[in-house]
């Protein structure tokens, strides 16, 4: 909780509060400016009324704060012991993450103390020297504008070499696979699985100019949730990852909307269905639909 993405977020927000705070240069309209700019959509919704409430007894009237000195973020032992765990992690040694200043620190947890009951068990071999020697030369492409000739076998198991231009890694957490978007010979966009890459070979640069990569096209979702047993902080949770906004309708209901890819839909629908009926989904007609047809499935299982 004190280290993952979004309560880091809030440290920092209200660490820049608190330090205007003890310049004395605080209004509402201060609050509200660093909360957007360094919290998310939803954070408005949630730290200016804690520190305003006194349920986070950091501020008093007039816009004053009991501390002294401006609040620090030092790296604590505890950080360092979670970043040191995060570095056991296979997929972040594709990134080449530099791990200086902790070999003598002992992992807060290792890998094998988690057990995923959401994701497919055939994951990409991130400890194989051939994929990661691969998956670099393909990021590395993509950042210095080069083709690549890529050799694979397709899900049909078609054998295709291409010389291709590389433009969008993506990761999916359910497959627990990554894959790379390119525009092959045929001018058309393909993703290819990076486990299915059996060689890739840097080619020429390709001209600025000759070649736009398309902007991401997202659907839009809509959902009502009604926040029991802390519905709302766990939909934060669970969407983290994707360009949301929320809205509260009264004291316990909110409705959100996600922005998602269209490849990424059927692991979108298995983390809606996970929350039961406090969530609602409105909207599109066609989610509407397979939620649907998945509850009613498995309503006749069960009555079989």
């Amino acid at each position: 909780m004190l280290f993952s993405e979004i309560y880091g977020a809030y440290f920092d927000a209200v660490s820049s509060i608190l330090s205007a705070a003890v310049d004395g240069r605080l209004t509402q309209q201060k609050i509200l400016q660093i909360v957007g700019e360094r919290g998310f959509t939803e954070s408005t919704l949630t730290i200016p009324q804690k520190l305003q409430s006194g349920a986070w007894p950091l501020l008093s009237d007039g816009y004053r704060t009991p501390l002294r000195h401006k609040p620090g973020l030092p790296v604590t032992l505890l950080q360092k012991q979670w970043l040191k765990a995060l570095l056991l992690d296979p997929r972040i040694r594709l990134f080449e993450v530099d791990a200086t200043g902790l070999e003598d620190v002992e992992p807060l947890f290792t890998p094998d103390q988690f057990v995923y009951y959401d994701r497919y068990l055939d994951a990409d071999p991130y400890e194989d020297a051939g994929y990661i020697a691969r998956f670099k030369t393909i990021r590395e492409a993509i950042h210095t504008r080069r083709k690549i000739e890529i050799t694979f076998n397709s899900a049909h198991g078609n054998h295709h070499v291409w010389e291709a231009i590389p433009f969008r890694l993506e990761y999916s957490s359910v497959d627990d696979k990554f894959r790379v978007l390119v525009l092959y010979p045929a001018r058309k966009i393909s993703s290819v699985n990076l486990a299915r890459i059996t060689d890739a070979i840097p080619c020429a640069h390709w001209a600025r100019g000759s070649f736009s990569p398309p902007a991401t096209r997202k659907n839009m979702l809509v959902f009502d949730l009604t926040d029991e047993r802390n519905a709302l902080e766990r939909a934060m949770h669970q969407f983290s990852y994707l360009t949301k906004e929320t809205v509260r309708l009264d004291a316990r209901h909110y409705r959100v909307t996600l922005y998602y890819l269209q490849e990424d839909q059927t692991e979108l629908l298995i983390k809606l269905l996970s929350f039961g009926p406090i969530l609602r989904v409105i909207s599109p007609d066609d989610m509407v639909r397979q939620i649907k047809d998945r509850i009613q499935r498995q309503v006749r299982c069960e009555f079989r």
